[in-house]
């Protein structure tokens, strides 16, 4: 296949970009729902163990694990029931050494009309892309899911308009689901850093004439290092060292 990369706007940091293959989708539609497997790549030359970035959506439902992909140079491990969303123009890499099993969601941007678009967030990069569900949401989201892949491989009982229409009206009412539990996950995730720089902050008022150490504070909190150093960040743009000595 010809090389279709797309240069854009990060043409300047070597990272290949790569556009959303409408020729492999059913009758060209913009979008893809399937089984994750070895055999189902988006891109015939997508380096897909490599960092590239892609031009579309893919929103990853996990049902074994765990596996470790990178997105945006973080890596994230996402296990059964979980879920990655990784937005357009974003960079990532597959785990050359993790099996991936689930469901795969690939959407062209223009797929859906601007309203749905703005109504469920798609262009939120400030939300989390690696997103646990409780198993009532999880079974909610994965019946949503697969009545869109039934509706995606039912080519013989509706014309191709129609056809398209039903899939962005599934579509919508899964990404509705999927939006919901990405800004509740936003939203817990706040309220558990809040609460962590606050025993953090609690805990050096008690002792820090004699306690200076940020690994002794984070074991006498339960939390690991990296859980305090990152909660204090958010909360204070500082490192916990320096929230201390502040002030």
């Amino acid at each position: 296949m010809a090389d279709r990369t797309t240069r854009a706007a990060h043409e300047g940091d070597g990272i290949r970009t790569f556009p959303f293959p409408v020729d492999l989708s059913v009758f060209g539609v913009g979008m893809q729902v399937g089984p994750m497997g070895a055999d189902r790549i988006w891109h015939a030359d997508a380096p897909l163990d490599r960092v590239h970035r892609i031009d579309f959506h893919v929103v990853m439902v996990f049902h074994d694990g765990p596996v470790r992909h990178m997105i945006d140079f973080a890596e994230y491990e996402a296990s059964a029931g979980d879920v990655l969303w990784i937005r357009p123009g974003q960079v990532h890499r597959f785990s050359r050494t993790d099996e991936y099993r689930g469901t795969v969601l690939t959407m062209q941007p223009g797929f859906l009309p601007r309203a749905t678009v703005e109504a469920t967030g798609l262009y939120r990069y400030d939300l989390p892309p690696l997103l646990h569900p409780d198993p009532d949401r999880l079974a909610a989201l994965e019946h949503s899911l697969a009545q869109l892949e039934r509706e995606y491989v039912d080519t013989t009982t509706l014309p191709l308009s129609l056809h398209t229409s039903v899939l962005r009206h599934t579509l919508t009412a899964f990404l509705f689901r999927l939006a919901h539990l990405a800004v509740s996950s936003a939203q817990a995730g706040r309220e558990q850093t809040d609460t962590t720089f606050t025993r953090f902050r609690d805990a050096v008022e008690k002792g820090f004439a004699t306690n200076h150490s940020v690994s002794a504070y984070a074991d006498t909190l339960g939390y690991s290092r990296r859980t305090l150093v990152r909660a204090v960040r958010a909360a204070t743009g500082q490192t916990p060292r320096g929230s201390s000595t502040s002030g």
